[in-house]
């Protein structure tokens, strides 16, 4: 499933969200640029499980083996896929997450839910070499506080099954628990494979949203005015 737009329009702009999405950006042309060199940046920025339980081992201690990967690995990705997917995500149900919580809190919120999906991450695969990159934790997280805040928000989807393509409208609810239950029966897979070769970190992509869930509760809330809009006398509202 590929979201294409949501009906619930920003009652303000949305500045975090662009200027997260440009961050993510500029941090991938950076990692392009490196070439060859592109390797060893990921295995010295990107979240490794192993040597993050394991800092004390390692030159640097805390600060280079836990906390800058901690951080520094939300903002890097591994592919153009990777990349457009995630920015894609974030654009299409991060400013309506910023326009209810307000900027600033939306941009602690968005870190705190990559941080806290990375954490989750690293306790399902502990002893993993493999390093951990990608924004997809804390976009899981925008996702979380999208479906509590707005759940009968309408979200026009491109649905692809095997060769059946079609274009529908489903309550963001819907969507989001889909999504949701996608990530838990791969995640549970692939932890009953014990693989450890990398691949898509589902469990991070789970912890996120219940982080962002589990935050939205915590952070001051502005009033909400208005629910989505999906209809008018002239016809549909979409953003």
């Amino acid at each position: 499933m590929i979201p294409l737009r949501d009906s619930n329009p920003s009652g303000t702009v949305p500045v975090v969200t662009i200027a997260l999405i440009i961050m993510n950006c500029l941090v991938w042309f950076y990692e392009v640029s490196l070439g060859q060199q592109a390797q060893r940046f990921v295995m010295e920025y990107g979240l490794t499980p192993l040597r993050f339980v394991t800092f004390y081992r390692f030159q640097g201690g805390f600060v280079d083996n836990a906390l800058i990967p901690l951080v520094f690995a939300i903002f890097m990705h591994g592919g153009w896929l990777h990349i457009i997917g995630n920015m894609w995500f974030l654009w299409i149900f991060g400013d309506n997450v910023e326009d209810r919580l307000g900027h600033f809190k939306f941009f602690l919120f968005y870190l705190l839910c990559g941080i806290g999906a990375s954490l989750i991450h690293v306790m399902f695969n502990a002893g993993s070499r493999v390093p951990t990159i990608g924004a997809s934790g804390a976009i899981s997280g925008v996702l979380g506080a999208y479906l509590i805040s707005f759940p009968n928000a309408r979200v026009t989807t491109l649905l692809i099954i095997i060769i059946f393509i079609k274009i529908v409208e489903l309550p963001a609810f819907i969507f989001l628990i889909i999504w949701f239950a996608f990530q838990l029966v791969s995640g549970t897979s692939e932890l009953a494979a014990h693989h450890d070769t990398g691949g898509v970190a589902y469990w991070a992509h789970m912890g996120g949203f219940v982080v962002g869930v589990a935050l939205l509760w915590l952070f001051p809330k502005k009033p909400v005015y208005r629910t989505s809009f999906r209809y008018s006398d002239r016809g549909r509202f979409f953003r």
